[in-house]
């Protein structure tokens, strides 16, 4: 089997691993459960080449991306549930049906400020229809403003998305520096659960300062995932500053104690 420009080859070659007996082992073990993490984990590195700049990179990574659609797809079909096909017809239709001030057949031009406005009533439309499909076992026994939000997102875009659900109907703080006295609060509540050693405790207060920071992030206007990846990378910097110092003195991480790394840390944060 040749590489091929056609999306058709990618469909085939899919098929290929995950056919009993004469396909790929690995391939043929996964379901839609344990392939989920990594259909995440392609995201990130498509998200990640774009913070790098990297074409190249990242036309490598939407590859790895697209091939997480066709396995899941596969699987799919396998089960006679939908194809790659279905897939591909139903987001069309869907960016057809978003999008009118486009593909409309009269004159329906949107000013740019009315166009998310007409996206969000047609999604809503489109989640009730959903819903209206389902079996009545299947429905919720509650309708709550929150369930909306997927539960599959990263945890702090969740928080994010789950705060600004809760902000329009009021349910929110008025002034970023309330957020901050409740970042205050949640971090004594650690200190507490230290002082009690209690891992649970810890863990819960733990996660009540994380949703507290994604808030004051949702105040300032900041995307706490692209912050804590600003922050990493600030992270990385500095530490490799410590490895090829230590490296230039002919010693390594292990031979240099707390004290000296923490020196060294100092000194990375006035040279960046």
């Amino acid at each position: 089997m040749t590489p091929s420009r056609d999306i058709s080859r990618l469909i085939e070659i899919m098929a290929a691993l995950r056919t009993p007996v004469t396909g790929c082992p690995w391939d043929l073990e996964q379901n839609f459960a344990t392939i989920a993490p990594y259909t995440i984990e392609e995201a990130y590195e498509v998200v990640d080449a774009i913070d790098r700049g990297d074409l190249d990179d990242l036309r490598e990574e939407l590859g790895d991306l697209l091939l997480q659609v066709v396995f899941h797809a596969q699987m799919a079909e396998e089960q006679n549930a939908f194809s790659f096909g279905d897939v591909v017809e139903a987001i069309t239709r869907k960016m057809i049906r978003r999008h009118p001030h486009v593909f409309a057949d009269k004159d329906g031009n949107l000013a740019a400020h009315h166009v998310k406005e007409v996206w969000d009533r047609i999604k809503a439309e489109e989640k009730a229809e959903r819903a209206a499909r389902r079996p009545p076992e299947a429905a919720p026994p509650h309708k709550s403003l929150l369930s909306g939000i997927k539960a599959g997102q990263p945890a702090l875009t969740r928080a994010m998305e789950l705060q600004r659900k809760a902000s329009t109907v009021g349910f929110d703080w008025n002034d970023p520096r309330a957020v901050l006295q409740k970042i205050r609060e949640e971090a004594d509540e650690i200190e507490a659960a230290l002082d009690r050693n209690d891992k649970q405790e810890i863990a819960e207060e733990t996660g009540d300062l994380m949703f507290a920071l994604v808030n004051l992030a949702r105040h300032v206007d900041a995307d706490p995932e692209a912050a804590l990846r600003a922050t990493n990378a600030k992270f990385e910097r500095r530490f490799a500053y410590i490895e090829q110092t230590l490296a230039a003195q002919g010693r390594t991480l292990e031979q240099a104690s707390l004290a000296e790394m923490d020196a060294l840390w100092n000194a990375a944060k006035t040279a960046s």
